[in-house]
């Protein structure tokens, strides 16, 4: 099958989706090629040795990739994002199709792409099999990035029509299943394939056994903005230091929101809690071995009811127990991995609460339940079987 990937972001950018999966997806007899951007996220500036004026074609081992000019920004203003992503949508409308010729196109689901999708059913008879990583509208309108009615109106149809131009659609959610199932679209169209982690640059943590004066230690890695609210686990490291636990909190990452934290902290007088810069991939579970227990939170809304953070891959596969302060689809996971416990989202009391339940867990009982999710994960989430789920998928749209 000649398959093109059509997606904004890839290697060298730090996405989801990397060389490694075409590469997997070769290894099942398919031809891959990649349509992407010019690589400038998460900094909004285009990567050093990259020229950003027009389509230019690289390889990769042995893989073709085709680049096509994009407006680089990833910064807050809502505006420049539209940008960014309309010119990526614009540019492989007009550039894209030249010398590809797929018999299907995995495409990212951006709607912003939709026409370039309608180009490759036109013109080069295509299937069209769009990979749903965020829900839209909802990833706009629930989180307020828009709050334009008229505009939700237009969004709203647009990812409609979007969606139903589909032969299928690949979800990371049951949730998400049942949202677009909702809006007509029909079951058999699609496909459950939860997210898994960057396991080459990662390992299983190591699992300490802390010294009785040591603090028992939870770590949150990842982006720290408006919609992980980590606002809740200031509140939580106030409740806990007033009564006296000898529990503390890492928050490692950046975001729009470390500055007004770091600043709230200090004002709390928080002795207890750390902020500590990103770090690399390939050196984060250096981080995870040195503490007890990982967390996972965002804010308390409908949407992330139905979705599944990322993170939440990476630490069932460290291994370390889980802190679950998501609803729905996430905290389900958890449960049924028997990895961790679930707390309501923004609700510091409860936050704190459940960790000082685990707190008083032994240590055996906490390397269990970091085992639980480990395997959890190489059953139902990992790599390989994520890809084998989307090529048997691939094969069922395109008749084979």
């Amino acid at each position: 099958m000649n398959i093109l990937y059509l997606t904004q972001f890839f290697d060298p950018e730090p996405t989801f989706i990397k060389l490694n999966f075409v590469k997997e997806l070769i290894t099942h007899d398919h031809h891959v090629d990649v349509l992407t951007g010019y690589p400038n996220y998460p900094n909004g500036k285009t990567y050093d040795g990259y020229k950003n004026v027009r389509r230019k074609t690289e390889w990769q081992d042995g893989i073709r990739i085709v680049r096509v000019p994009v407006y680089p920004s990833h910064d807050h203003s809502g505006l420049k994002r539209i940008i960014n992503y309309g010119s990526f949508g614009l540019s492989t409308s007009v550039l894209g199709l030249f010398g590809l010729k797929p018999d299907i196109v995995f495409a990212l689901g951006i709607p912003t792409v939709d026409f370039t999708l309608s180009l490759f059913r036109w013109f080069r008879r295509s299937k069209i099999v769009i990979q749903v990583q965020d829900l839209w509208p909802e990833s706009v309108t629930e989180s307020g990035m828009m709050r334009n009615k008229i505009l939700e109106k237009i969004l709203s149809w647009q990812c409609q029509a979007f969606y139903r131009k589909a032969n299928g659609i690949v979800v990371i959610s049951e949730g998400f299943k049942e949202n677009l199932i909702a809006r007509g679209i029909k079951p058999e169209a699609i496909e459950i394939v939860h997210n898994w982690c960057d396991e080459q640059s990662m390992r299983p943590a190591q699992f300490r056994e802390k010294l009785p004066e040591e603090p028992f230690t939870i770590l949150f890695a990842g982006n720290i903005g408006i919609l992980q609210s980590l606002e809740t686990v200031l509140e939580a490291t106030l409740y806990l230091q007033n009564q006296n636990k000898n529990i503390r909190f890492r928050l490692i990452g950046h975001g729009v929101k470390v500055s007004e934290l770091k600043n709230r902290a200090a004002e709390l007088k928080l002795t207890n809690i750390e902020f500590i810069p990103p770090v690399p991939i390939d050196e984060i579970s250096l981080e995870y071995d040195k503490v007890d227990a990982l967390l996972i939170h965002l804010k308390d809304i409908k949407l992330f009811e139905i979705t599944v953070p990322s993170k939440t891959q990476a630490y069932l596969y460290a291994g370390k127990p889980i802190l679950c302060g998501v609803r729905g689809d996430t905290a389900t996971l958890i449960e049924q991995a028997r990895a961790g416990f679930c707390f309501e989202p923004e609700n510091a009391e409860s936050l704190a609460n459940t960790a000082i339940k685990m707190s008083e867990m032994t240590h055996e009982q906490l390397a269990e339940m970091g085992q639980n999710g480990h395997e959890y994960y190489m059953k139902h989430l990992c790599f390989k079987k994520g890809v084998d789920k989307i090529d048997t998928f691939l094969r069922k749209v395109i008749g084979q």
